[in-house]
């Protein structure tokens, strides 16, 4: 089966949607998926897509920006169609990874996307030694006793997790972490 996937980030882009629907249309698409969302949004009908999608179909796009917000982002929705024997094809690419070309350029993508991380971790890490070597790196600051205490405190009172950030100020990450550490604990003491 042919499945087709459109996306505009706003309800006031009805003609660029429109003229999606008809590309995929033009391709005999026998299911189309579309929304009206940001790509940095919880993409619901992209998953609905994915999910929906069996061994020996095809994901159809009209480009790749409407499919994918990254390349970190399109390599997740390749390994999930590749994990389903699923064919994804970009009409304004002319990719289709059913065919040797396109299986090159998902290949030159993946290589890219590898080679743009560890760029960006090298950056990263030349930052942190020149900080540090200009004694402004601190790392991340220690957590107190009480702090953590009163976090669980809070989770054991039910108090949901972002309500325990905000009263107490401190990212809703911290307080997952804090809670994480406490269950990892609790289950080594008790093997």
């Amino acid at each position: 089966m042919i499945i087709g996937y459109a996306r505009t980030s706003t309800i006031d882009q009805i003609a660029g949607l429109e003229a999606q629907l008809r590309e995929l249309e033009a391709v005999q698409c026998q299911k189309i998926f579309q929304e009206q969302v940001s790509s940095v949004a919880v993409r619901i009908q992209l998953e609905a897509a994915l999910d929906f999608a069996r061994e020996g179909d095809v994901l159809v796009a009209t480009k790749l920006d409407r499919l994918a917000r990254s390349v970190a982002d399109l390599m997740t929705i390749i390994n999930t169609l590749e994990q389903k024997a699923v064919g994804l094809r970009i009409l304004n690419l002319g990719m289709d990874t059913q065919t040797p070309t396109g299986k090159l350029m998902l290949t030159v993508l993946g290589g890219v996307a590898q080679f743009e991380r560890e760029m960006m971790l090298e950056r990263q890490r030349e930052g942190v030694a020149k900080a540090k070597a200009a004694g402004k790196y601190k790392g991340r600051k220690p957590l107190d006793d009480a702090l953590r205490e009163e976090v669980v405190r809070l989770a054991d009172s039910r108090l949901t997790k972002s309500k325990i950030a905000r009263q107490l100020n401190i990212g809703e990450a911290t307080v997952y972490r804090i809670l994480s550490a406490k269950k990892k604990n609790r289950q080594e003491s008790e093997t």
